[in-house]
């Protein structure tokens, strides 16, 4: 494709070289650089891609993409200058791989938590009305039966439009996606166009970056202006900025304040939830196979995207009931010896009380929990979440999550502070392994374990290595069954 048409809707300066170049291949890697690639020089957190424009040409770029001028680079090579690399990148992705996603119907879901469950109580609709569905997420990429691995929430825009473009070709209708703050801040998802936008909630997470819960607000609220129409939790403070932000048609729902979607008379039990919805001055019962007030809130979200893409009532309830959880997200491990396990991916203060109180609703006996918090993230929430974790549980145990390039101990020292304060018996085991086997040694017939943090993930980062390592695993081998 000639560099010309791959810029189509993106404003530049033109620097020098010629615009019909013939472009192969985009990169913002500079170790990905073929012959005939064009590559786009990225300002990143870590690293600046204009260091790296010199190699790019070594390696056979042809044209480069730039935030500033670039010196010493060969007349013949084509160089144009924008405001941003990562918007730039979008654009040129989106235009290399022909708009793929205007070729799918697209739900974008963003929220702190319930992302994931809600694409996939969306996904068991679709797939019970015979839709070939397409997902972008935490847990795993998939095309229909297809898992793909994933790096990230939101990969960057180019890997995202080549997924969409595998996803076209493979005949998939409908594209389900967790869409983080990251992505929307960082033009990731600018080559999206939703049909519908899901919000779920906003409490404290990424303050790492964002700095501010408002900065945090703003960017999940970008969605909803790239969005055709949204649905969105209006018990959540944050609801009605995303409907200022929204337009098209806009679904409310709730539990606690009126909606267009509200639910009521509902029943938590250990294997599940039952509610009334109303909706339009008709009543339906709603029977969802995962427990707690959260799911509650995700299928509401699910069912007003289902209804705004025109499936009838009967398919979306019907598909709803279809659903069994997701992998990592209050996950029962059952044990022959009186009690049993929870893995949950809960990382943030909402997402931890959450599932204590969803727990505490069904557990006869005791809530053992294990958790700790993320290094190089935010750390203000650690004593946060050691409060929570104390105030809702029998007995804590505060260990490893994945410290990254900080040091464990002193992650468990900033989590401590805040369990000390609620008098819960607790202990600080460094190993998540040991911590987790100790929880079960101590557990009796009635209790629950509840292992938060990491859910899914079958791997922990530290400074010098990542090892695999999957909660669940380690549980069924503390059950020794």
């Amino acid at each position: 494709m000639k560099l010309s048409k791959l810029v189509e809707g993106m404003e530049y300066v033109f620097l020098q070289g010629d615009m019909d170049c013939e472009i192969k291949k985009i990169d913002y890697d500079s170790r990905k650089v073929e012959e005939g690639s064009v590559f786009l020089c990225v300002t990143g957190f870590k690293t600046d891609g204009h260091i790296y424009a010199k190699s790019a040409v070594e390696k056979g770029a042809v044209a480069l993409v730039c935030e500033r001028d670039i010196e010493g680079i060969d007349s013949s090579v084509t160089i144009i200058k924008v405001a941003s690399s990562r918007a730039a990148l979008s654009i040129l992705s989106e235009n290399f791989y022909d708009h793929p996603a205007s070729k799918m119907t697209m739900v974008g879901v963003t929220g702190t938590n319930g992302k994931t469950t809600t694409t996939y109580l969306v996904k068991s609709v679709l797939d019970h009305i015979g839709n070939k569905v397409g997902v972008v997420g935490t847990i795993e990429n998939r095309i229909g039966d297809k898992r793909l691995h994933t790096e990230r929430t939101t990969p960057e825009s180019l890997e995202l439009c080549e997924l969409f473009d595998m996803m076209v070709k493979e005949d998939v209708t409908h594209t389900l996606m967790e869409v983080s703050s990251h992505s929307l801040d960082l033009h990731r998802v600018d080559c999206c166009k939703y049909d519908v936008g899901i919000f779920t909630n906003l409490t404290q997470d990424h303050l790492d970056y964002h700095i501010t819960m408002d900065n945090y607000k703003a960017a999940k609220g970008k969605l909803f202006e790239i969005s055709k129409n949204a649905v969105i939790n209006i018990d959540d403070a944050a609801g009605s900025y995303m409907i200022s932000k929204a337009k098209g048609r806009i679904l409310t729902f709730g539990i606690d304040n009126d909606a267009d979607l509200k639910a009521e008379n509902m029943n938590i039990t250990a294997n599940g939830v039952t509610y009334t919805l109303k909706y339009e001055g008709n009543e339906y019962v709603v029977d969802i196979n995962i427990p707690g007030k959260f799911s509650i809130y995700n299928s509401l979200g699910s069912i007003g995207a289902c209804l705004i893409m025109g499936i009838a009532m009967e398919d979306i309830l019907a598909g709803l009931k279809e659903n069994y959880g997701v992998p990592g997200r209050f996950q029962t491990i059952k044990s022959n010896r009186g009690f049993n396990a929870i893995v949950d991916y809960a990382h943030t203060p909402d997402g931890l009380e959450n599932i204590l109180n969803t727990a505490k609703e069904f557990v006869k006996g005791r809530i053992i929990t294990v958790f700790g918090c993320g290094g190089d993230r935010d750390r203000t929430k650690r004593p946060i979440m050691g409060e929570i974790g104390g105030r809702l549980s029998d007995i804590c145990i505060i260990t490893s999550d994945n410290p990254r390039t900080e040091d464990p101990e002193q992650i468990l020292k900033d989590v401590e502070e805040g369990t000390k304060k609620t008098g819960c018996p607790y202990e600080c085991i460094c190993d998540r392994k040991e911590a987790i086997f100790r929880a079960v040694e101590i557990a009796q017939e009635g209790d629950l374990v509840v292992v938060a943090g990491k859910g899914h993930e079958d791997y922990q980062i530290f400074k010098d290595k990542t090892i695999h390592f999957d909660d669940a695993e380690i549980i069924r081998e503390a059950f020794g069954e």
